[in-house]
């Protein structure tokens, strides 16, 4: 789950990246729920894996949650559409 999870969160990443350009901000209606998807698949991954093999669940939760926050934030800025 843990590198499942790191890689969501790198195609959101990539993603995110691509909704920063002006005009194209509405795909963070998209993105949010995309990464919440990995974020969740990550905390599946940190509940069910030993405590010693949790540092790509980690990685992944700590990823998709700064793609959801500066995809929210972006989404603030530009009013919702643009």
């Amino acid at each position: 789950m843990g590198l499942i999870s790191i890689l969501w969160g790198i195609v959101a990443m990539g993603w995110m990246v691509l909704a920063l350009i002006p005009l194209v901000g509405i795909t963070n209606w998209l993105l949010i729920p995309f990464a919440a998807i990995g974020a969740i698949l990550a905390a599946i991954g940190i509940a069910v894996t030993s405590a010693g093999k949790r540092g790509r669940a980690k990685a992944g939760l700590i990823l998709n949650c700064v793609v959801i926050v500066v995809a929210t934030w972006r989404l603030g800025l530009g009013g919702g559409l643009i």
